[in-house]
């Protein structure tokens, strides 16, 4: 099985700045330990933490980092980040 970080975003979803800089966390840390696979749970709600979450991942600069994102249909609250090493 292919190794996979998983940053749960439920008990900070109400800090702006600590949401950002936990995904940055993440995404550096996938780099550094070349893990494929990273899943964020903003967790159900209103969809504006998913929305936020998709909006730091287009920035261009974080884009250019991983392969491609992909929404989990079947659960709401998940998206995965997939990376190439």
């Amino acid at each position: 099985m292919m190794a996979k970080l998983k940053l749960d975003l439920h008990d900070i979803y109400n800090k702006g700045g600590m949401i950002d800089k936990e995904l940055n966390r993440i995404v550096e840390e996938a780099i550094e330990r070349k893990v494929e696979l990273v899943e964020i749970i903003p967790g159900k709600g209103s969809g504006q933490l998913k929305k936020k979450v998709l909006r730091f991942l287009n920035q261009s600069h974080i884009k250019k980092l991983y392969h491609r994102v992909e929404k989990d249909d079947k659960n709401f609250g998940r998206i995965f980040i997939h990376f190439r090493f």
